[in-house]
């Protein structure tokens, strides 16, 4: 048999057919990565849009458990009217408990109004004309004593609020502390917008923030006054020096027996006796609330704090919603059915 020398017809035929199978299956092999590729960015597309609608879907609960909550605080206004008291405090039903409502697929919402009023307002510190109110200083600084704070002066806090770049005295904070920061950063130099932005302050730790955060409210007007009825036992003991924490936790224990209807039945407990304690900056209802929503269901969760202006007209305005906050249902589940 004769032999096929090399460089003739068909080795050189042999050698093009198998460089041609070679290129297709490199060809097939490119087009299954490619193809592998688009199926993986495809699936995350598609994760990505049903991340997105079931967000929106969780978000859009939420806001109706917002509308349920106003219709909650519109209820209680109007049974305050029926019967001729303006009154807000801790025995009324929708501050002892969140409401928890089942949804059709199995969810769950859960639904907790949290009292403001009952705080000192950061945004008293200093007027709508620049000048601080030496009352608001005197009980916030009352109230870090209370709680064992010395590493935030609140001259600090005035200094976040205040208009202007100078400290107000050696213990303020201007752009000169915070610009050395890492990362640098300005002073407010305007009302404090949220409670949070306290973790901003000079001095202030995260666990110093915590140990005040649930006695202090950044409510948008200032000059609406504490609710007494909804006073913790620090404010309490910020609203004179001469308070004690015994005479504090016996007005606390007082409340819970009869709400006060004024101011001056507040001020003229025998608790007081001797202080000369004034109404000065004192309510007994309440203006301002979170409403703070959790709608959970086939494993998501969504969490919606909102803060809500109630008038005493009964209309509502939400002032901010924040989505970004957990673990704020705390309180006692009460559970609430169709009829």
């Amino acid at each position: 048999m004769a032999s096929r020398v090399p460089g003739s017809p068909h080795s050189v035929s042999r050698q093009q057919k198998g460089m041609a199978l070679i290129m297709v299956l490199l060809s097939m092999a490119l087009i299954v990565m490619m193809i592998s590729g688009m199926m993986q960015q495809q699936s995350v597309r598609v994760f990505r849009a049903g991340h997105f609608l079931a967000q929106s879907q969780g978000y859009n609960v939420a806001l109706g458990a917002e509308d349920f909550a106003q219709q909650i605080l519109f209820q209680d206004l109007k049974t305050d009217r029926e019967d001729n008291e303006l009154v807000d405090s801790p025995d009324e039903v929708w501050w002892k408990h969140s409401a928890v409502l089942p949804l059709d697929d199995g969810g769950v919402v859960e639904v907790q109004i949290d009292d403001l009023s009952g705080r000192i307002n950061l945004n008293d510190l200093v007027s709508p004309t620049g000048a601080i109110d030496q009352t608001t200083r005197e009980r916030l600084m009352r109230l870090l004593m209370v709680l064992g704070i010395t590493d935030v002066h609140v001259d600090a806090l005035v200094d976040w609020v205040d208009p202007d770049e100078e400290p107000i005295s050696a213990y303020g904070a201007e752009d000169g502390q915070y610009l050395m920061k890492d990362p640098p950063y300005r002073a407010g130099n305007q009302p404090f917008a949220s409670v949070t932005e306290l973790r901003l302050i000079e001095g202030m730790t995260e666990e110093t923030y915590r140990l005040l955060r649930p006695h202090v409210a950044a409510l948008p007007v200032s000059g609406t006054g504490i609710n007494v009825n909804m006073a913790s036992a620090p404010v309490i003991r910020s609203l004179h020096q001469q308070i004690t924490d015994a005479q504090a936790e016996a007005v606390v224990k007082r409340r819970e027996e009869e709400r006060f209807l004024t101011t001056g039945d507040f001020t003229a407990l025998p608790e007081f006796a001797g202080m000369g304690l004034k109404p000065q900056g004192l309510n007994v209802s309440s203006e301002f609330f979170d409403v703070v929503s959790r709608v959970t269901w086939d494993d998501r969760v969504v969490n919606l704090v909102s803060t809500v202006y109630r008038s005493r007209d009964g209309e509502f305005s939400v002032v901010r919603r924040d989505t970004g906050q957990k673990h704020r249902i705390t309180k006692e589940p009460y559970g609430v059915t169709e009829e």
